[in-house]
């Protein structure tokens, strides 16, 4: 008998009698239609698609209480989506759809995909043939016990109440007057919204009276009884008595009858294991090694239906089997691809047979990811039909990490600006169409003045922030087509291509000095921050890549030397400079260890007295080749190379040694002044230094002092504060110098321990005459006597200065009006003529040197 009924296909089973109506279509209408064509379900259309379904066991589920419910759109409560099978399927593959997506009806379709009825599990099990295994069956291991019984006056909300509870089709309900049980079904409570009063009583909507069995009878018997009377329920009574044990439904019937159907079908499946074995085993083997496989593997029908998927697909997506197993792929479709993506992919894959390419899906989060995917077109033997094996992995993480060594290889990791590589190929773009279109470009070099100074004072952070900044405002004066990169540090470079005429390349190098000139915020405090600027034209000032930037960098470095905060653009005439200083540079670090450097020494005049209080060296770099080169271009140089420590350190023990020289031959000189970095506090232990030297020489610290500037406290003041105090507590004397020129903060007089202050030289310039810079002396002078600070005047050139701080009660000068700086030899005859000495012991001691 299987052997026949599992031939059996959907098109021998399956109802015409295809209910459906508009997603718009009232409750009330649907229901009265289910009602004329005596129907369980009814399928919902939008656009001329079936879209939905609703059951009479959905309506369990539904609000009573709401007003409006009767005038609902069937589409808002409908289930989604409606499955199908094709109408020459089998009744065995129904089954098994049926149970894999536990539902009760399916949409049948023909081949050419359209609606033709519909199906239930009812259907498939009455066609099993299997009638006579009822015979064997009782009832009593099958009907429902715990069955709700309502009395007759209650309302029928409490039978969908119970129905909801307890996940059944039906409730009794007992009349006591009568005497008599009753049954309200689902169906009974789906047709209440035809009546609009569910708050009628029970016994109005019961169905009596009903028939009964005993537990002892077969469920053959109760199946043709329900099939004779078209009822779906029986009452189940104890033998010999009224009283009601149970219920049993016309579903547990079906159950049990499909539960023989299944039985019988796996003895069947059973005797083809045996004739398959091989076959099977290959399957088997194969399976587990998609199971295992780490890449998703999908595999699908030609109509794109989802028939199989592995454990790396749920784990990859987020989706089980259960949810996208009968669905179509586009499930996972992010949205990032056109349609005109798929179509080029279908057409290579239907030519191919294969297809093989990147593509953005999205996992069931909602998080859109990159998977390189493998399409494979597989056509079954002895069969027209033809399966799609879809294998993918997640090369999200990869991808990213592509693009990030691409922007670490093309852009700057601060400010997201192009990097050297990138800007010189844009360059080489720009040159090509230039000498083809025969039209002008610009290089231009921006370089920020006395970055390193920010650097050093209020750290890396504060300085990668100011670059930030500057990249920001330079940015947003660019043309379309321009180009800002940073090429390193503090160094950045422009291209720009639309230049007409010379002054558009000056018009812009204004418009950054400009910017540039706003302060920048930078935490607490803001920082003025300038920029030399220097531009090379094509073709005027070069032809090729390498001659522009070298002539801009050229121009940027003229710009400094000049006074920094400018523009320069290229003259030939800059290439001579440009290469002494190279050359300087090259010659430096031997001019150190070669003993090219001396001390000059200018003397500090007390104003009282008239007599030479102290004397402070100053660094020159006489060059065998050079000649003399001024402080002013080596010492900039020797902060870029890092060797400032390494400078400082050299004066401190030359000057101390000097001094102790000098105080062995006799000379009266109260202190001996040594100009020290603002780096050497932050990069150089100073404290060591200038304690070796002391020790080396047996020089008493007291006859030395150290002049700082205020850049040197602004990074943080406490560790100045410990750092001075150490350095007097070997006796040192701490001078601050150049006041009023840097960040100055009256704070700092208070909170460290400064002995002396020395006026900036271009507050003195301008004394007597201009008034402002006199009050600004005035005021200083007075604030220092009050904070018993020792006051020194710089840069006194003219005798009506002197008279001016004289009468200001000013301690001590210095300047050219009473002696430049000297090298040794004239300094000892200056101090000779100062101090009346022996012309003898003066020479031995020009010639102890």
């Amino acid at each position: 008998m299987m052997g026949d009924t599992r031939q059996l296909q959907i098109k021998d089973v399956y109802s015409h009698n295809l209910l459906c109506c508009d997603y718009t279509t009232r409750l009330y209408d649907a229901l009265s239609l289910m009602r004329e064509r005596r129907v369980s379900s009814i399928f919902i259309e939008q656009d001329g698609k079936i879209v939905g379904i609703w059951t009479e066991s959905d309506c369990v589920s539904l609000d009573f209480e709401h007003s409006g419910l009767a005038q609902t759109a069937i589409g808002n409560i409908m289930n989604a989506p409606v499955h199908d099978i094709l109408i020459n399927q089998t009744l065995s593959e129904a089954t098994i759809k049926f149970h894999q997506l536990g539902i009760r009806h399916l949409l049948v379709k023909d081949a050419h995909n359209q609606p033709q009825g519909v199906v239930s599990l009812s259907d498939i099990v009455r066609n099993q043939g299997l009638d006579h295994y009822l015979h064997f069956r009782p009832i009593e291991d099958h009907f429902e016990s715990q069955i709700s019984t309502l009395d007759a006056e209650a309302c029928i909300s409490e039978a969908i109440h119970a129905m909801r509870r307890d996940r059944t089709t039906a409730v009794l309900v007992y009349n006591q007057a009568l005497a008599e049980y009753g049954i309200i079904t689902q169906r009974d409570v789906a047709y209440v919204i035809l009546n609009q009063d569910w708050r009628m009583p029970c016994w109005e909507l019961a169905s009596y009276p009903m028939e009964s069995m005993t537990p002892k009878d077969s469920l053959f018997d109760a199946y043709r009884l329900m099939t004779a009377r078209s009822i779906r329920h029986l009452v189940i009574r104890e033998p010999g008595s009224d009283a009601v044990m149970g219920l049993l439904a016309l579903k547990n019937v079906l159950t049990e009858i499909e539960t023989a159907y299944c039985s019988e079908l796996e003895k069947v499946l059973a005797q083809r294991d045996l004739a398959l074995q091989k076959s099977e085993k290959n399957l088997y083997l194969a399976n587990r090694i998609i199971d295992a496989s780490l890449d998703g593997i999908m595999i699908t029908r030609a109509n794109g239906e989802i028939i199989q998927i592995n454990p790396a697909f749920s784990a990859l997506t987020g989706y089980q089997d259960y949810e996208v197993l009968g669905k179509n792929p586009s499930i996972l479709s992010s949205g990032v691809h056109g349609q005109d993506y798929y179509e080029r992919m279908w057409k290579e894959l239907r030519h191919k047979g294969v297809w093989q390419g990147e593509i953005c899906n999205k996992r069931k989060n909602g998080e859109v990811y990159v998977e390189w995917l493998t399409i494979i077109e597989i056509n079954e033997p002895y069969s027209d039909d033809v399966l799609y094996a879809a294998i993918f992995s997640d090369i999200t993480e990869r991808k990213n990490a592509e693009e990030k060594i691409a922007r670490l290889a093309y852009f700057d990791e601060l400010t997201g600006l192009p990097n050297r590589r990138l800007f010189y190929d844009r360059l080489s773009m720009a040159l090509a169409s230039a000498q083809r279109d025969k039209h002008k470009l610009s290089v231009m070099f921006i370089d920020l003045d006395r970055f390193k100074e920010v650097n050093d004072t209020l750290g890396h952070s504060a300085g990668d922030k100011l670059l930030s900044q500057v990249s920001e405002r330079i940015k947003a004066i660019l043309k379309p087509g321009d180009t800002l990169a940073r090429l390193g540090g503090d160094e950045f470079v422009v291209l720009l291509t639309e230049v007409e005429q010379m002054d558009d390349v000056v018009s812009f190098a204004d418009q950054v000095l400009s910017e540039l000139s706003v302060p920048f915020a930078l935490g607490e405090l803001n920082v003025a921050a300038t920029a030399s600027l220097g531009a090379a034209i094509y073709p005027e000032d070069g032809l090729d890549s390498e001659s522009l930037l070298k002539h801009a960098d050229v121009a940027m470095y003229r710009s400094k030397e000049l006074g920094r905060n400018s523009f320069q653009l290229y003259k030939a005439s800059m290439n001579a400079r440009s290469l002494e200083r190279l050359s300087m540079l090259s010659r430096f670090q031997s001019a150190l260890e070669g003993g090219e450097f001396e001390l000059h020494y200018q003397p500090l005049r007390c104003l009282t007295s008239g007599r030479i209080m102290s004397v402070e060296c100053l660094l020159r770099w006489q060059d065998p080749n050079l000649g003399t080169i001024s402080p002013a271009q080596f010492i900039p140089l020797a902060e870029e190379l890092g060797l400032i420590v390494k400078v400082d350190q050299w004066v401190i023990n030359e000057a101390c040694r000097q001094m102790a020289q000098w105080l062995k031959e006799g000379l009266d000189i109260r202190r001996i002044a040594i100009n020290i970095s603002a780096s050497h506090l932050s990069q150089g232990d100073l404290v060591m230094t200038m304690a070796k030297a002391l020790e080396q020489h047996n020089l008493d610290g007291r006859y030395v002092e150290l002049e700082l500037t205020e850049t040197s406290f602004v990074s943080n003041l406490h560790d100045a504060k410990v750092l001075l105090k150490k350095l007097k507590n070997l006796g040192v004397s701490i001078a601050l110098d150049d006041f009023g020129t840097g960040y100055s903060a009256l704070s700092y007089l208070t909170k460290l321990p400064i002995d002396i202050l020395k006026i900036d030289a271009s507050f003195i310039a301008k004394i007597p005459d201009e008034y402002g810079n006199s009050e600004i002396v005035t005021a200083i002078v007075a604030m220092a006597k009050a904070l018993n600070l020792h006051v020194v005047a710089e840069g006194v050139e003219k005798s009506v200065q002197q008279k001016f701080l004289q009468k200001l009660g000013c301690h001590t000068m210095q300047g050219y009006h009473y002696c430049r700086p000297l090298p040794q030899s004239d300094w000892l005859n200056f101090y000779r003529s100062q101090r009346g000495l022996e012309a003898a012991p003066l020479q031995r001691l020009a010639g102890g040197r």
